[in-house]
């Protein structure tokens, strides 16, 4: 199996759990300064920093998967077969960490056995996003760990995956050391859920943008957290064909 769910590293915990609420996301267990939040495909960890911090503000890129042993033997031996590159995948008791050939290290830790799903938009998906140099390598490794690609408008360096057991993975051109970054896509009419947003005391904004619309929402902290994005946003999702 295979679940996006990234880390979102913040000393506003609790604003972030207002919007993620006001989203249709739903929290789960909460271990020391960790909540889980579940989408209606995908979940989101928020975790607890202190203000100021280097952290504050960033996302780490992470998945849910089944068995982290199988799941590294697998994605070993998909890599072994693929010449763009070797992804270490090693497994530790109850997670796995792959190393890609950009050199990005993320984990994949063991999911649980079941995920409720009560209260939670079902047309809510949480996207993972890997920011990368090399979005084609990038590609590859989700390739080799058992995303499902999925077309894109054209023939750019983007690259679209889904998780068989929920969210959007995307490969993104970017300079610098890759890393992490999310936001959310919306399969129904984004009037709604602006006017959700509105009533929780947010403030979005829709954007009209060469494939679609898009939510945009502040960033609960960005203003204290020196490496936050400026705003969340929420696509509206149109399958290609």
């Amino acid at each position: 199996m295979l679940r996006v769910r990234p880390i979102h590293f913040t000393s506003s915990a609790g604003s972030w759990e207002r919007l993620l609420t006001a989203l249709g996301m739903t929290g789960g267990e909460d271990d020391g300064g960790r909540r889980v939040f579940t989408a209606g495909s995908g979940r989101l960890v928020l975790q607890q920093v202190a203000a100021g911090s280097a952290e504050d503000g960033t996302t780490a890129f992470s998945v849910e998967v089944g068995d982290p042993a199988e799941f590294a033997r697998r994605t070993n031996l998909a890599a072994q077969a693929d010449t763009s590159g070797t992804d270490i995948a090693q497994a530790h008791g109850d997670s796995c960490r792959v190393t890609a050939p950009d050199g990005l290290s993320f984990a994949a830790e063991k999911a649980p056995h079941t995920v409720p799903l009560d209260g939670t938009d079902p047309a809510l998906a949480v996207v993972g996003v890997w920011f990368t140099p090399d979005p084609g390598t990038a590609a590859a490794t989700l390739l080799h760990m058992g995303a499902r690609p999925r077309p894109v408008p054209d023939n750019d360096e983007t690259a679209d995956f889904t998780a068989k057991n929920g969210g959007v993975l995307l490969a993104r051109p970017a300079s610098g050391q890759p890393r992490g970054g999310f936001g959310f896509e919306y399969d129904g009419g984004l009037e709604p859920l602006r006017e959700r947003l509105v009533s929780a005391g947010f403030s979005p904004t829709v954007t009209e943008e060469a494939f679609g619309s898009t939510v945009h929402v502040a960033s609960p902290g960005a203003e204290a957290a020196a490496h936050a994005p400026e705003s969340v946003w929420i696509s509206l999702r149109h399958p290609m064909r």
